[in-house]
Order: C-alpha cells, then structure tokens, then sequence
C-alpha cells in the first residue's frame, strides 16, 4: 500500500469496466463508449484515435498500431498487425547507390505506408459491437471542436515541433510555434477523413480524395508511394509469442514487433536471484543494463517481419548463454552500434470490459512528428517506421518493397496458470522490451503492486549510454559509473506505462503512468 502522505496516485478499481491511457478525454471517452454499450474493442478504438488529436506528436492516422485482444469468455489471445509496408518501389540498394548507409530518419524515405486505419477498421468489424460512425464520432467532434494542449504534449511537443517542415508546419504549429499549455488544437482536415471512414469503412482513407491527397503529397517531396500501395494495405491476424517467469507467463505480439526481446530479457533475468537485490540499487540496475545489452543485441539480428531464428532467440540454453556473459562486477563493452533508428514517441491504450473482454493496443508514428510531413489538404502527419529498416545487404531486416520493418512497439498480457491476468503496456521507443521486463520485475521479483511498479525511477542503457531518471539516489549512479557504465541523467522521463489487473476475485484495477497526462478510469 502506498504512503497516502506521499505525493502518488492510487490504482482505479472498479466492476464494469476499466480504461487505462495517456491522456485523460481519451480514457473518458472510453469509458463513455463502454457505458453506451460497447465492449472492450469499440472503447479502445474510440479512445486511439482521439490519442491522434490529443498527442498529435506521438501518433495518428497516419502510422501503425499492434493489438492484442483477449476475447469475451476465453483466455485465447489474438495478435494483429497493422503495421504498414514499405511502397513497392522500395529499394535498399537504390539507397546505398545514393551514399547512404542507413535509412534517413526524417523527410519521405522513411515513410512507410500507414496500417493502423486498416486495423482498425477490421477490429470494428470482427470485434465490435457498435460499428464505426458510434466509435470515431468522439474524435471527429473533438477534432473539430479542438483540444485544450496538456502539459506533458506541449513539453514533448516543444521537442518535436522543430522536425516539421513544408505543409506539417501548417497543421501542427501555432504562427511558426509550438503550442503552450491549455492553447487549443484543432484538426478539422482529419475529422473530415474520419467522418469518410465513419461513412465508407477503410475505403474511405485508402482509397478515393483521401489516398489521393496522401500520395500526391508524397510524390511531390520524391516519394514512390502509389495509390495501389495504398489500397493494397491489410492487416493481419497471427499467434502471439510467449514466455514463462517465475509462474506467469509474459505475452507479447509476435515479430516485426520486438516483443519477444522482452521475453528474452526475462530468461536472461530468471538466471539472477533479483529477489535478493535492493530494486532501486546499483546491483540491480546493472544486471539488467547488462541483459538488455545482450538480449538488444539478438533483437538487432534477429527480429524482421520474417523472423527464422526466433525459436533459437527464446531457446531457455540461449538465455543461459547469455546470462554467463554477465559480469556481476563491470559493464560490458555495448554492442555495435546499430543503423536501425529506434526512439520514443508512440501512444498506448487498454481496456478490459464488464464481460473481461481485454484489448491491449500501441499505436505509433514512430519519432516525435514521424517523419515530420503531412499531406496537403488534409494534413495527415505521416510516419517515419521506414528508418527502422536495415540497409545492411542480406539482413532479415533489409529494407525492400512491400515489407514491413522492424518496430518498436509491443502491447503485452501476462498469463496465470492459463487465465489472462492483465493487459499491459509500457511506451518508450527502444525502451519497452526493458520497461515490460522491469515492470514484470518490480511486481514479480519485489512484490509491488501495479500502480508502484509504474511509479517505480527507471534506467535504461541504450545507444546514448545508461540513462537514470532522477529518482536513482546520486550514489547508485556514482557506482554504476564505477563499474564503467556511462551515466546520464535523462532529460525526460522514460518510457509510460498504463495496465489493468483482472483481480482473482474479478475486481478490475488499473494503472496509469505519471510521467504522462493520462489516468486510468472505470465505472
């Protein structure tokens, strides 16, 4: 139980039905959405697509989005991608002939062909109760009637802002400016795009006046986007990957997420007795640095749209492998830096419903502002997933027409004993396997309930050395300098994390991050 005379937030429970997300009118509206009838599905999508209005710098309808869904009555668990592809005319080697030796971050090699209208209009469609015009009617009248700025998005916004260039500066800043705190944004081009899907299903962004402003804009900045790579968009459905840690079993969606790094990182984990560390201690920190540096390192040759090797990735004698590599006492040299770009910004949403339906679904456009354009008439904000590709010759991960990259962004459940005990996420780019597998940690390792594992100061060692938010006592991060790790304050928080427990006894208690606007909500 937390200390009530400590700043903090208490977990939300409640019977019927729970919405945990980042920002506020979206976990209201959820909720809204499943007071009028709908289920898990219907609120969680209604909720998404206002995240788009509300975070514009963090995701779309022009990016992706991966799902996991839990049906009503079932313990079976479905995973959906409705991550984009590259166009057709895609070419890794037509980019290296130019000089380049990874894809550029922004500008329109990078932008991928968006998924996640396509999965979302098929959700509706297989899982939903109310049908699309009830479930995008929020974000069209909020789009229209505008959104007050919060102000976690006006800092990330400030961040951001300056990647924006031609027609995006003209949607997304304020006179050439980021926007202030309570300074209203609207987006009266995308609530007409939303209001043609409403009418006219994923026909209504992927075809017709829409697509064409899409791709007429793209070929204007040298794009080889097609209209027919547009129409051509599907989503599919597949088996998520899993893995068991100390009685609970961690779910993730299969690749081109890189769910199953997480997983990994657990195995390596399993081979440590965290149990007996301080959880906010250098031991701690430092063996988990050293299994995300290793378990990072199998993801960068391992994880594609097609991954062969992800049965030997999971293998429990690769994780006791990698595990005896460890030093207790000295931080490993990092891997080779790598030429796939990962980063921070994406958008996450759960829902569990009075039927315990439970949806756990990310949606992203990758960096802040994507790739920093947005198509003319409409101003669709496009990602920039492409910069995840490889241009390594032969990687699994090569960039090349019609696939899709690596991505970042992984929804989790965990799993007990067969039941579905949670829906989970934690956003933060690169950093999410580690935030899924100290989250699990936190709760499984040192006993703390949701809403503190969130609470809980993070680090993460990446490509710009060992980050520490400023909860880490200044101590901890003097030793772990002394172990040769290369300490940082981060400048921002790291990562969000939003999750619902489906209580033994059926009670629904959900968690939502600080870091960010959100919160959860029930009724």
């Amino acid at each position: 139980m937390r200390n009530f005379q400590a700043p903090g937030r208490s977990a939300v429970y409640a019977s019927n039905g729970v919405c945990a997300t980042s920002h506020p009118l979206a976990a209201k509206v959820a909720i809204e959405t499943l007071e009028a009838g709908g289920n898990a599905v219907d609120a969680a999508l209604a909720g998404a697509v206002l995240l788009g209005i509300c975070e514009p710098q963090m995701t779309g309808i022009g990016g992706d989005c991966f799902v996991l869904v839990k049906p009503a009555g079932e313990d079976r668990i479905l995973a959906l991608n409705g991550s984009g592809r590259a166009p057709k005319a895609c070419s890794a080697q037509a980019m290296r002939d130019r000089g380049l030796q990874a894809v550029p971050l922004r500008g329109v090699d990078p932008v991928t062909i968006p998924g996640a209208m396509d999965a979302f209009c098929r959700l509706s469609q297989d899982w939903g109760k109310l049908g699309l015009d009830r479930v995008l009617a929020p974000a069209i009248r909020y789009a229209e009637a505008g959104v007050p700025i919060a102000p976690r998005v006006a800092f990330d916004w400030a961040e951001d802002g300056p990647a924006l260039s031609g027609d995006a500066r003209n949607f997304y800043l304020f006179s050439g400016q980021p926007p202030q705190p309570g300074q209203i944004f609207r987006a009266p081009g995308q609530a007409e795009v939303l209001r043609r899907v409403a009418r006219d299903g994923r026909a209504g962004f992927y075809e017709g006046e829409v697509a064409q402003d899409m791709v007429a804009s793209l070929q204007a900045l040298g794009g080889q986007h097609t209209l027919d790579d547009f129409a051509a968009t599907s989503c599919t459905y597949g088996d998520p990957v899993s893995g068991p840690y100390k009685g609970i079993d961690l779910v993730e969606h299969p690749p081109n997420g890189q769910g199953a790094t997480a997983i990994l990182m657990l195995n390596i984990l399993s081979h440590f007795d965290l149990a007996a560390m301080d959880p906010f201690g250098t031991q701690r920190a430092h063996i988990e640095a050293e299994a995300a540096k290793l378990a990072y390192d199998a993801r960068n040759r391992f994880i594609a749209e097609t991954a062969p090797r992800l049965d030997y990735m999971l293998a429990p004698e690769t994780a006791a492998r990698l595990a005896a590599l460890i030093d207790p006492k000295r931080a490993m040299a990092s891997p080779a830096p790598l030429t796939e770009s990962v980063h921070k910004d994406t958008v996450y949403i759960t829902v569990v419903d009075r039927d315990r339906m439970a949806v756990s679904l990310i949606y992203s456009i990758f960096w802040g502002f994507g790739s920093g354009l947005a198509s003319q008439k409409f101003g669709i904000n496009f990602q920039n997933r492409g910069a995840g590709f490889s241009l390594e010759a032969g990687h699994p991960n090569e960039a090349g027409g019609g696939k899709r990259p690596m991505h970042t962004i992984i929804p989790g459940m965990l799993q007990k004993n067969g039941r579905v005990i949670m829906p989970f996420g934690v956003m933060g780019g690169a950093y999410q396997p580690c935030g899924h597998t100290r989250f699990v940690t936190n709760m499984i390792d040192f006993g703390m309930e949701a809403q503190e594992a969130i609470d809980a100061p993070r680090c993460f060692s990446g490509a710009e050395g060992m980050m520490m938010e400023t909860g880490y006592a200044p101590k901890v991060r003097a030793e772990l300098a002394a172990l040769g790790h290369d300490v940082k304050l981060s400048p921002e928080p790291i990562g969000g994390a939003q999750s619902i427990l489906i209580d033994d006894s059926g009670i629904l208690i959900g968690a939502s991050d600080p870091r960010k606007d959100g919160c959860a909500l029930g009724y």
